[in-house]
């Protein structure tokens, strides 16, 4: 056998049958940052049909470290993530739709992206998307591969409709918020492993086989790992997969951005911050090397001509945009 495919058909598990389903195959990614350019390229040189990659960024000399598809032109032209990641993935297999999408992923548009999806993908770089996501896709009945990773610590867990807890259930178990790629800093081998198991139960699914519901994390740089059985964190009330109430596709629990009149600033209330502990936040920003003042109320950080300021509350005001959407990337770099 000297097929493209050949050495993955020679794979029991998946074999020509099961590399026809892949062909079929219809995968959405959401974020085309490390661990979205890792997974679609794997799941691109598999041979999964269709790929559609969303992200709302675009390529800086700090993502050439570890986002795996991009290149030192990319940054120099100021390429969207998603633009310059359809352009190689096409190139790497020609075989596959690749469809790159320059989008801010919210409840209003998820329902039009995860359409005829067979497996959504996460790479987001915030948890407020993958709740919408999650809501979303157990609303629609695809399956939903969450994925996290920071410094050298890695979370996966396979969301099943109907089967497996969701992410809404695991929320009491999950670390939500805290260090960020911008703040703790990241390794490469960190991504690439959370994106090997996320690209293994893809092929998994896609296939045909079921996914055991675990929990998986792993801290690389300690070697330390561990897997949780997660079957009973399911929880018959939950809003999103028990009562089906999915309360993060409700304008209620989005975050909120507006313009400030004549400031030059927009202000940003996550859905997901109820008080924020301002100490541990400036501790964080000053270990990434921004400079930062405090008081009991609030705290201000700055960064070349961005001005952020934190209350306790969880509101954040970025100065020196009128621009939410440049505001909202601003706010997830360094608030997650």
């Amino acid at each position: 056998m000297t097929g493209r495919y050949s050495r993955q058909e020679l794979f029991a598990p998946i074999g020509p049958f099961g590399q026809k389903k892949l062909k079929e195959a219809r995968a959405v990614i959401i974020g085309a940052g490390a661990l979205g350019t890792a997974s679609a390229e794997m799941l691109v040189r598999a041979g999964v049909g269709s790929v559609k990659i969303a992200d709302r960024d675009y390529v800086e000399w700090s993502n050439l470290q570890r986002q795996q598809l991009y290149t030192e032109d990319d940054v120099k032209k100021e390429m969207p993530k998603a633009a310059a990641a359809e352009r190689r993935l096409r190139s790497i297999n020609s075989d596959v739709d690749v469809t790159g999408l320059v989008m801010d992923v919210t409840a209003e548009n998820i329902f039009e992206l995860i359409r005829d999806a067979s497996i959504i993908v996460d790479a987001a770089d915030n948890f407020e998307t993958r709740l919408i996501v999650n809501d979303a896709a157990v609303k629609e009945g695809i399956p939903f591969l969450y994925g996290a990773c920071v410094g050298s610590y890695g979370l996966t867990f396979t969301v099943v409709p109907g089967s497996t807890p969701c992410l809404h259930c695991l929320l009491d178990t999950l670390p939500i918020g805290g260090a960020t790629c911008d703040t703790a800093g990241i390794i490469s081998p960190a991504v690439l492993q959370v994106a090997v198991f996320q690209v293994t139960d893809a092929l998994k699914l896609l296939t045909g086989e079921e996914c055991e519901p675990v929990l998986r994390s792993f801290d690389l740089w300690k070697n330390e790992r561990s897997e949780v059985r997660a079957a009973s964190l399911k929880h018959d009330a939950c809003p999103s997969c028990g009562t089906k109430d999915f309360p993060f596709l409700s304008y209620e629990n989005q975050t909120k951005a507006a313009v400030l009149c004549g400031r030059n600033t927009v202000q940003i209330r996550s859905s997901i911050t109820k008080e924020a502990d301002l100490e541990a936040l400036a501790a964080q920003l000053r270990q990434a090397g921004l400079e930062v003042a405090a008081n009991p109320y609030l705290i201000s950080c700055r960064s070349d001509d961005m001005k952020m300021v934190l209350f306790r509350d969880g509101r954040a005001l970025i100065h020196g945009t009128n621009d939410i959407a440049r505001a909202k990337s601003i706010y997830h770099k360094w608030i997650g």
